[in-house]
């Protein structure tokens, strides 16, 4: 790809240890791999790397992209595709990760601490009572989104805009977003089934609950 410097794997099973050897910026998976699938490379991946990761799959198979997403892929491109769109996901994946901040209202300097949550907007990092919660680039980015305008809904397409910069052309493309809220409800709500902080709006999308007096920067 252009720009871009390309190590590629025949297998599952190499894909892991080219991986640990090289810590590449970005690793894409396709689902169908000899000796480990792309679902088992994407769930030992994060157990160990917090490294963007975008999954190949077929067009006729929704379960293929929601798996994928639950396991911790950033975003899916469907085959048949084009060299063109995967460069265009992969550029917006690695903006987006790179990204010092969403910025909006958030101050771009200091710590935001909501309840029993302290959020870094700078080195992009997020404690529950006081441990760290390990977060994936997009992840942050859309907790970062949501709190920008903490109170007011957004669309599932309009997160998808704004965090994974590109419009939805199908209606199962924004279930990029609802599988990444359940990913953030998992790890930042006490009650995941019935969230206190990351809501539903009905009709629209998702919200962060309204910031009072909880959010202090310094």
């Amino acid at each position: 790809m252009i720009g871009y410097e390309v190590i590629s794997a025949a297998d599952g099973e190499e894909a892991l240890n080219t991986f640990r050897k090289e810590y590449p910026n970005l690793v894409v998976l396709d689902v169908m791999m000899p000796k480990l699938d792309g679902y088992g490379v994407c769930q030992e991946l994060r157990k160990e790397s917090d490294v963007p990761i975008i999954m190949l799959t077929a067009l006729g198979d929704v379960s293929d992209r929601i798996t994928g997403l639950e396991l911790g892929a950033d975003d899916y491109v469907v085959k048949p595709f084009s060299p063109k769109e995967l460069e265009a996901r992969i550029r917006s994946v690695l903006r987006r990760v790179d990204k010092i901040s969403v910025s909006h209202s958030i101050p771009t300097s200091g710590i935001i601490n909501i309840g029993f949550l302290r959020i870094d907007t700078n080195k992009r990092q997020v404690y529950k009572n006081n441990e760290r919660v390990r977060l994936t680039g997009m992840e942050f980015s859309l907790l970062e989104l949501l709190i920008s305008k903490a109170g007011e809904a957004f669309s599932r397409a309009s997160i998808l805009q704004e965090v994974w910069g590109y419009t939805p052309e199908r209606h199962v493309d924004t279930r990029v977003v609802d599988v990444h809220i359940s990913r953030l409800r998992a790890k930042l709500e006490d009650d995941p089934s019935n969230p206190d902080l990351i809501l539903t709006a009905r009709g629209t999308g998702y919200l962060f609950q309204r910031i009072t007096d909880t959010l202090k920067n310094t």
